[in-house]
């Protein structure tokens, strides 16, 4: 058997990464400025400008780290900054708050079992461009999201929580789009808050959450 011992006093350190979609960030920042997340955030990173005005009004540093496309080295290079900040700011988890680049092995080994990744559950039926127009074309009657830790197999990893809400004929591509940005917001925030309860262990391939 092997076991931790953990001061729930001590805030853990997370580190935010997001692209474009800021829904969850946001809804994590607010959670954190409430309370309600126990952690420190000494930084968001993202590999576009686009948050950092929001970084800033929310006292948290902002690292804009992209990835030029035209150079085949350049993604490589990208992520050896970003686990050098994840080691020079001591963070403990990393939440994948839609950021929509694929890690590699080489990011995902370093982070095993505390890195959370947010996805749409429309998976893996509607893959690839417009999911929700996808799921609209079908006649989709539930919408929902998954929150996982981030493994080598995309989208895959063990899974922490879930969320799902009800729609019908009348909710175009638009209304499903918003209600799925909502039950990815609480399956995100549900998953980090159990992470950094120490509620969540790891039992291969899934979890074993303990709920309050």
């Amino acid at each position: 058997m092997s076991w931790q011992l953990h001061d729930m006093s001590e805030r853990p350190r997370m580190l935010v990464l997001v692209s474009r979609f800021g829904h969850c960030l946001n809804d994590l920042l607010y959670r954190h400025g409430i309370g309600a997340l126990r952690a420190e955030i000494p930084a968001i990173v993202s590999n576009h400008p686009d948050f950092a005005d929001l970084a800033a009004s929310n006292g948290i540093e902002f690292r804009h780290l992209p990835i030029d496309e035209s150079d085949p080295a350049g993604k490589d290079r990208q992520e050896t900054a970003l686990l050098q900040l994840i080691d020079a700011l001591a963070i403990d988890l990393v939440v994948l708050a839609r950021y929509m680049q694929v890690l590699s092995p080489k990011v995902v080994g370093r982070l095993e079992g505390r890195a959370i990744n947010i996805h749409h559950g429309l998976l893996p039926s509607f893959k690839g461009a417009k999911p929700y127009q996808q799921a609209f074309d079908r006649g989709v009657k539930v919408i929902g999201a998954t929150a996982h830790y981030v493994t080598s197999d995309l989208d895959e990893g063990p899974i922490i929580s879930q969320a799902v809400a009800s729609v019908d004929h009348a909710a175009g591509p638009e209304r499903l789009a918003a209600i799925g940005r909502d039950v990815e917001c609480r399956a995100l925030a549900r998953a980090v808050e159990w992470h950094l309860e120490q509620r969540v262990f790891l039992n291969g391939a899934k979890t074993v959450v303990f709920s309050s």
